[in-house]
């Protein structure tokens, strides 16, 4: 029991304090940097911020989830997409620096926060901790497509990271459903949308 929590303490430090490492290369590295005026860097860098948010809350989900998983299968899958939101840690946080932004201030608490949803949505078994994920990414999913479009039009750097990040959970959703996921009931959708809502707010500005 200590040996796990040290190993999941470490994963909690690592996804808020360090670099990500990535196995893949970032997209659209090979693509001129737009020209910007100051407003549209900035906001580009806010939206970048945001996404970074999300992959630390997607981090402390899966970690949660696997955590309370009984499906040796479902850990594994948990594990794979887990290191796929890994990457896209570093491809946001890496674009930020390029932007000339930072990462939320808020991101300890918000770990935190999805950690325990994480935790909580396994105690329900597999089939609904399956189900949660799958909502998630298509929550995700939907959040992706609004930030593609705000973008400043000619930032092909940030739109080619958030179109590879969009395809990685599409994916991660068709697995979860594949794999036997329940479809949530639409109050806790609401209430998924809702927190979304408040944690895109907030790191958009802190």
């Amino acid at each position: 029991m200590i040996d796990q929590f040290i190993l999941e303490f470490d994963k909690a430090l690592r996804t808020v304090f360090a670099h990500a490492p990535t196995r893949r290369p970032m997209p659209g590295a090979d693509i001129p940097e737009a020209d910007m005026g100051d407003a549209e860097r900035q906001h580009a860098a806010a939206l970048m911020r945001v996404n970074h948010c999300g992959e630390v809350c997607a981090q402390a989900l899966y970690q949660g989830q696997a955590l309370t998983s009984h499906d040796p299968a479902v850990k594994v899958a948990m594990e794979a997409a887990a290191w796929e939101e890994t990457e896209h840690l570093n491809w946001t946080e890496r674009r930020i620096a390029e932007l000339g932004g930072h990462k939320s201030l808020l991101n300890p608490l918000w770990y935190a926060g999805s950690l325990a949803m994480g935790i909580a949505a396994g105690k329900f078994g597999d089939a609904w901790n399956l189900g949660f994920l799958a909502e998630t990414e298509r929550q995700v999913e939907a959040h992706l497509d609004s930030h593609l479009a705000a973008l400043p039009e000619n930032d092909r750097r940030s739109w080619a990271i958030l179109e590879q990040m969009k395809a990685d959970e599409v994916r991660h959703a068709e697995t979860a459903v594949r794999m036997g996921a329940h479809d949530l009931p639409s109050p806790i959708k609401a209430v998924m949308r809702l927190s979304s809502t408040v944690m895109t707010t907030l790191s958009y500005r802190v």
